[in-house]
């Protein structure tokens, strides 16, 4: 196995193409910039993160990260890049690129997908800081509340009989109180912070003690036009990624223009990479 470069933060953006909802759908433009652009912003922003690095399948895509100020060090296998390819394969590939290419691992990894372009930095930074002052965590998994009760639901067996979804709960269970029901949580993809290890060794992305992130406010995940307006009409404009997206535009984005309004330790990396719980 790898040897781990411990505390190493680096962010992860996976943007695959082909999507079939919107076409080009994580470099589509929102209020003047590509998609994928807030989310390395916000990933470039966060002092906690070390390098922001892209996993695409598309070249098209790969210029537009590098332009924004990621690095895109590879393409993603297209047996890894369809609409059926899952977390864990893209993870795997990237962090084994990272070990066999470089020596060393990360020991987290920042999961930030592209659809979700509205977010607070200093959120992210909080979620870093969750599960390194939890060293049995395997995960941090943004969630918030479940608005229905799915304990509540049911579906039609085989034999064509209403029955619940959940094995442990006869049908009339469903009469229930809703109090009576262990509240539930939805993963939102606001941020995940998870360990190179439990990816690598466990073949898992959040393991079996994942603490969850929770409180903020309502996630806006892309996959429609509707939700396309839906961002446009939010407080986007108003946010700390746009504003500095924004900044960095009015002075022309540059490899050697690329610095945000916080400071940054600075790291050289071998290769031929280019430098790029409630709260």
């Amino acid at each position: 196995m790898f040897e781990k470069n411990r505390n190493e933060v680096i962010a992860i953006i996976p943007a695959r193409s082909g999507s079939k909802g919107i076409k080009d759908k994580n470099i589509a433009d929102v209020c003047g910039f590509p998609l994928i652009a807030y989310s390395i912003m916000a990933a470039r922003m966060c002092i906690e993160i070390d390098r922001v690095i892209v996993s695409t399948d598309s070249e098209n895509y790969a210029d537009t990260a590098r332009r924004y100020g990621a690095e895109v060090p590879f393409l993603r296998p297209e047996e890894i890049s369809g609409s059926t390819a899952q977390d864990i394969e893209y993870l795997c590939h990237a962090l084994r690129y990272l070990g066999e290419t470089e020596g060393k691992v990360p020991e987290y990894l920042v999961l930030l997908r592209p659809t979700t372009p509205i977010r607070d930095v200093k959120l992210i930074e909080q979620a870093i800081e969750v599960i390194k002052e939890n060293e049995t965590a395997s995960a941090v998994v943004s969630v918030h509340d479940a608005l229905e009760c799915p304990y509540k639901w049911m579906k039609i067996g085989k034999e064509g009989y209403l029955e619940s979804p959940f094995q442990e709960m006869k049908p009339d269970d469903v009469n229930l109180p809703r109090q009576s029901f262990s509240k539930l949580f939805i993963p939102d993809g606001y941020v995940d912070v998870l360990r190179a290890e439990t990816i690598l060794e466990g073949k898992c992305v959040y393991g079996d003690k994942a603490l969850p992130f929770y409180g903020y406010q309502e996630v806006v995940d892309i996959d429609s036009i509707e939700d396309m307006e839906k961002v446009i009409r939010s407080d986007i404009y108003d946010s700390e990624i746009y504003k500095e997206l924004c900044r960095q535009k009015s002075v022309g984005v540059s490899r050697d223009n690329l610095n945000v309004t916080i400071e940054k330790k600075a790291k050289s990396f071998a290769g031929t990479y280019e430098s790029g719980t409630k709260h």
